[in-house]
């Protein structure tokens, strides 16, 4: 199924804790600006270009021919390390993967996408021709193989106040063992369905032949269940609307999202007062929509009328201050049912899973090459 390979990546030459940043879509114009001031080559200056994509792609031309950025000689995987507060380290396999289409229930998305989200994307790549930033994904049974990787060339270095390593890990035995264990898999997309859906439409562009490296994503891979994986929940405020009444009531916002452990339910704060609403159905996500927001915009389109936050205490203030009608509080979901449900080809509503911590942009690159084969 999944077709995953090693790659001769574009890295960096200097160290990496200057010219790393976040993933392009987490960070704020001020952000931008801090990370620009921090290196001039930083890769904020290729993910985040405004609306010049000629400027970012010669910028990306310039950097390869001054030696800024070098290519791999040979193709090789590599296994990144990210220290995880109190979970140990998180081990994630950075390699790439054949792009397909998700009828062929190879990739599987979560979440629906937004046409107008992706133009941004779409315009950059073309003009680059370039993943600059990988593709997040999660499967099964991954963790047990990236635990006895063989050693190999390592970069370490720090970014957001958290520790990494980087291990180049030739083609061989291991990569192979990789590539034949994936090949079994559905690949979950984490993060990037915007990205991916992008990627797959400039690869048909380009075209090229089957193993051209035009046809293959910039993809990282963690196991599903790797204990280093933390996903946050992400609150609703709901700006207009009928009251939502017939919940348990709650004495605190501790004590209601206490209360939501373990449970298909939400909380929820209107008026001052905070209950847990008992929801039927698998994911709480999914049957909030359903069976309560969904009911109360109709046909409004609920993105107009939503906003969302992953710090709970925001989500009060909003109501307190006349943001909106209600907030709802929602339990992380368990990724192995998201997972089913993905399998089952059924979605999640947006921003429903929230990964972290993210991986960070500028660890390598990859070439959307139409004449060169994997």
């Amino acid at each position: 199924m999944a077709d995953v390979r090693p790659f001769r990546a574009v890295r960096y030459r200097e160290p990496l804790d200057p010219v790393v940043a976040p993933p392009w879509d987490v960070l704020s114009e001020e952000d931008v600006a801090r990370y620009r001031a921090r290196s001039r080559h930083n890769v904020v200056h290729l993910t985040r270009p405004g609306e010049d994509y000629q400027g970012a792609a010669a910028l990306l031309d310039r950097w390869l021919a001054e030696g800024v950025l070098v290519e791999d000689p040979e193709p090789a995987m590599y296994l990144h390390q990210t220290e995880v507060e109190g979970r140990g380290t998180r081990l994630d396999l950075i390699a790439v993967l054949r792009m397909v289409p998700y009828e062929d229930r190879v990739v599987l998305p979560h979440e629906r996408t937004q046409p107008g989200a992706k133009q941004d994307r779409l315009a950059l790549l073309r003009a680059t021709r370039t993943c600059l930033e990988p593709l997040w994904f999660l499967a099964d049974g991954l963790r047990p193989l990236l635990e006895h990787a063989p050693g190999g060339e390592e970069v370490v270095f720090e970014h957001e106040g958290r520790r990494h390593r980087l291990r180049r890990i030739p083609a061989g035995q291991w990569t192979e063992a990789v590539h034949a264990a994936l090949a079994d898999s559905a690949l979950l997309i984490a993060d990037g369905h915007h990205r991916y859906e992008t990627t797959l439409a400039v690869s048909r562009e380009l075209g090229g032949p089957v193993d051209a490296a035009s046809r293959f994503t910039l993809a990282l891979v963690t196991d599903v269940a790797d204990p280093g994986l933390v996903v946050l929940p992400t609150h609703r405020l709901l700006r207009s609307g009928i009251a939502v009444t017939g919940g348990v009531p709650q004495p605190s916002l501790e004590a209601t999202l206490a209360a939501l452990r373990g449970q298909v339910a939400a909380g929820v704060y209107r008026s001052g007062q905070f209950q847990v609403l008992p929801l039927e159905g698998e994911v709480a996500a999914v049957e909030l929509h359903r069976q309560v927001i969904d009911n109360i915009l109709g046909r409004r389109d609920p993105e107009q009328h939503l906003a969302y936050t992953r710090d709970p205490e925001e989500a009060v203030r909003w109501v307190d201050s006349g943001q909106g009608v209600a907030a709802f509080f929602l339990e992380a979901p368990d990724m192995a049912r998201v997972l089913e449900i993905a399998k089952r080809g059924d979605f999640l509503p947006p921003k429903s899973t929230y990964f972290h911590p993210k991986p960070p942009s500028g660890m390598m690159f990859h070439r959307l090459e139409v004449g060169r084969k994997l």
